[in-house]
């Protein structure tokens, strides 16, 4: 048996359809939704999930809470924007999960914008555990960009597919949404400094490792507009950085204990 562990705030619009997703191959879902403002808790509790509720504490330590609150062992994790294919549903259905030697399954990720399967710079074939046995194995306790920790996980050849963005303007929004500050903030916090040069030497490295080295040339607009999109986000980081290092009044207006 398999548990469902989903993480959420204000996804009343896609909650549903992860719920049913995931329902598949799980009888036991919970839902860790961090103070959703909309319908999120109500659909959820409505569809048969647990709702637990837990102020966001940063991305791996908010999915290990669900380790608390489920059934059984094998805890399949997704977010509310991703869901299985039914090849992916084949898959788990076939696996032997009481005799295996592995404590983790990696998927294959279709990363979307709209409806156009993105699979230059990275983003396919996107490999990520998702499926772990909590005994041994659970996502690192970070608080950005966490992936689950495993001695002997195994790849499945068969893909989950995530909604990324509705259009490219979601997508150059993604500095907007602070992902940037937050990043800072975690560098900063941790010690880490910026140069003059930082911001134009990362921001060069990330679309240039984007646009060329994974292939963001090969897929057309698309490609590139991930590939800008990339070195934009890395140059804001370095450069709120490198504010925090040189104007003092900005680092005093800053609240290091609120990164999320």
């Amino acid at each position: 048996m398999i548990s469902a562990n989903i993480i959420t705030f204000n996804e009343e619009a896609n909650i549903a359809d992860c719920i049913a997703s995931v329902r598949q191959v799980c009888g036991d879902i919970v839902v860790v939704d961090s103070g959703s403002q909309d319908q999120t808790t109500t659909i959820a509790r409505e569809l048969g999930a647990r709702v637990v509720q837990q102020a966001y504490l940063g991305d791996g330590i908010q999915k290990n809470i669900a380790l608390e609150h489920v059934e059984h062992d094998w805890v399949l994790s997704l977010d509310a924007d991703e869901r299985l294919t039914t090849e992916m549903v084949a898959a788990i259905r076939q696996l032997d999960l009481a005799a295996t030697e592995h404590d983790a399954f990696a998927f294959r990720r279709r990363n979307m914008i709209g409806s156009r399967w993105i699979r230059v710079c990275g983003w396919y074939p996107d490999y990520c555990i998702r499926l772990y046995n909590r005994q041994h194995a659970r996502f690192a306790d970070v608080k950005q960009h966490a992936s689950v920790v495993a001695a002997n996980p195994k790849r499945i050849n068969a893909d989950i597919v995530h909604h990324s963005f509705e259009n490219l303007g979601q997508l150059f929004a993604k500095p907007g949404r602070n992902f940037s500050g937050r990043a800072a903030k975690i560098m900063f916090q941790k010690g880490k400094r910026a140069n003059a040069f930082s911001p134009f030497v990362h921001g060069l490295n990330a679309f240039v490792r984007k646009y060329i080295f994974q292939r963001g040339f090969m897929g057309g607009v698309d490609g590139l507009s991930v590939a800008i999109s990339a070195g934009l986000n890395s140059y804001l980081k370095y450069a709120k950085l490198l504010e925090y290092q040189r104007d003092p009044k900005v680092l005093e207006a800053e609240d290091f204990n609120k990164v999320w």
